[in-house]
């Protein structure tokens, strides 16, 4: 019996899917709930798994197709198993080269989702880990190797020049697309300060120990800041509010997004009621979503919505940037790296590890007085968390 596999119902905010690789060919086998292709959006990739046991009749598409829901991508004759080789084809595979090309199942999830991005077939890859395994490695010399190179004239002494083109991937793209947006649509302005981190680090260095036994979850000080800027946005809930048309949406709840880099770029996942959740519970939220990234498995409700974002260049080095606020929200809180510096206490030059932060703003709906109070309450309570406790 035939059975066909369409493109599945894309979220509402998904226009449209592209075919980023499949995973089988025509006369495979395949087993139901197994992986037949990835559909790369501008927010996820969607695995497209069989129905049924069966073998691939026909792909209706090729890879960089663009399709929608309802699509027909495959057909799969259900109930019939791929003939096997006979022993004498067999022997010209086993007299083959030692090293076998991969096929998915020798494939590393990071090496899956590259060869997705970049439209690589895995096919072609030859793994270098082990046991044959491909690696993210691996896929990016295949890469280099099948995308075109212009050569350039050289001049005596300069060595070889060569430029490489590699298409820009949906999420890159609709990445690129909303930061143009947001610069162009709102008015925005950065407000600076810094944070003696003493009194958080201190904290932490006495109690991580015992938090990790008790929550199973390492403490880090994205909790802290979260706790902090929900606070200050309780306190100037402008500052949570998004703008819808020529009114302001003013939200009863705190849905923080937590920007986390993974192989496919910058994404956001969001934490849902930041304003009920212990340090614990945004610890463990936090985490969840960094596994997820670095294995492409967010969903895009779990990207979708948010009324505020905390973005940490800090932990790749940065000192000082000015963020983009994310669209429609108003807000969004840079962090950045801890550094020893000297400052002035009481009159005496001393030694702090010190973070410069920034608030970027959409002055249409956020007033200068507002985002420096706000950015001020994060650093007050960060520098004392019993602030925290004591709700001043």
């Amino acid at each position: 019996m035939a059975i066909e596999i369409k493109v599945p119902m894309l979220p509402e905010s998904v226009a449209d899917a592209t075919i980023s690789a499949w995973h089988k060919k025509v006369g495979d086998s395949i087993k139901r709930d197994e992986n037949l292709v990835d559909l790369e959006t501008d927010k996820v990739v969607l695995e497209v798994p069989a129905i049924e046991d069966g073998v691939i009749t026909a792909i209706h598409f090729p890879v960089g197709s663009i399709v929608n829901s309802g699509q027909v991508l495959a057909t799969i004759e259900a109930g019939v198993v791929a003939a096997a080789p006979s022993a004498e084809a067999a022997k010209p595979a086993a007299q083959a080269a030692p090293v076998q090309a991969a096929t998915l199942s020798e494939a590393g999830p990071s090496a899956r989702r590259a060869a997705a991005e970049q439209g690589v077939d895995l096919s072609a890859v030859t793994g270098s880990g082990r046991d044959g395994r491909v690696t993210k490695d691996d896929v990016i010399k295949q890469t280099q190797k099948q995308a075109p190179v212009t050569p350039a004239v050289s001049t005596s002494g300069t060595g070889n020049r060569t430029e490489q083109r590699v298409p820009m991937s949906r999420l890159r793209a609709r990445i690129a697309e909303r930061l143009v947006e947001s610069q162009q649509t709102a008015a925005i302005l950065t407000t600076f300060n810094e944070i003696n981190m003493s009194p958080v680090m201190e904290l932490r260095k006495k109690y991580k120990d015992a938090f990790e036994k008790r929550h199973n979850v390492r403490l880090g000080f994205m909790s802290f800041f979260t706790k902090a800027v929900v606070e200050a946005l309780k306190r100037f809930p402008a500052v949570n509010a998004s703008l819808d048309g020529t009114d302001i949406l003013y939200h009863g709840y705190c849905d923080i997004g937590i920007a986390v880099s993974s192989p496919r770029g910058l994404v956001v996942p969001i934490l849902r009621n930041a304003e009920s959740m212990s340090l614990a519970d945004i610890e463990r939220a936090i985490a969840a979503y960094g596994e997820k990234a670095k294995e492409g498995k967010l969903t895009v409700e779990e990207m979708t919505g948010g009324t505020f974002t905390i973005s940490n260049g800090g932990v790749f080095g940065s000192l000082l940037s000015t963020p983009i606020i994310n669209p429609p929200q108003s807000g969004i809180l840079g962090m950045h790296k801890i550094e020893e510096r000297a400052v002035v206490e009481n009159g005496q030059i001393v030694i702090r590890p010190m973070m410069y932060v920034a608030l970027s703003y959409d002055h249409r709906m956020i007033d200068g007085k507002e985002s420096v109070s706000f950015l001020v309450t994060v650093k007050e309570i960060l520098e004392d968390p019993a602030r925290l406790i004591l709700d001043v």
